[in-house]
């Protein structure tokens, strides 16, 4: 299976997804495996943490914390046709590559592909938005760490 040996930012890899009350459930294992797109990437000695984000057909319920994907880009992705939308509000750490990886159904990579430049920016400036408010105790924060 094709697993880059560096991940980079906007990248959309298959991935177990594990949602923050999966975690406060006391769950390790995701229940599913989804797209998520790659916030950062980090070099750290000979590893790199990541930070994804994931993509769901789940309609968010703050819908300032999701990025409703066009038809266009799940296209691009190779993604359905069902709306999807690209979480803000939720985020996985990990050291790359990961337990978590999954192959893309019906291919031998992990990648999907990467988002435009200006849905990166998008998601990039929401995350800010709510890590913001999450310091200032405003909103809660939900990033779960898989190491």
């Amino acid at each position: 299976m094709d697993i880059p040996e560096r991940p980079t930012a906007g990248l959309v890899i298959r991935y177990a997804f594990l949602w923050r009350d999966e975690a406060d459930d006391g769950r390790e294992e995701a229940r599913k495996d989804r797209p998520a797109a790659v916030v950062v990437a980090i070099p750290k000695d000979d590893r790199t943490q990541v930070i994804v984000a994931p993509i769901t057909h789940s309609p968010p319920d703050d819908s300032a914390a999701a990025i409703e994907l066009t038809a266009d880009v799940k296209r691009q992705l190779g993604l359905d046709d069902a709306t999807s939308w690209l979480r803000a509000d939720e985020l996985n750490r990990f050291t790359w590559p990961g337990y978590d990886l999954r192959p893309v159904p019906g291919r031998d990579t992990v990648v999907y592909g990467k988002l435009p430049p200006g849905l990166y920016t998008q998601l990039k400036n929401r995350i800010v938005e709510i890590e913001r408010a999450a310091r200032e105790g405003r909103k809660p924060r939900r990033i779960v760490d898989r190491d």
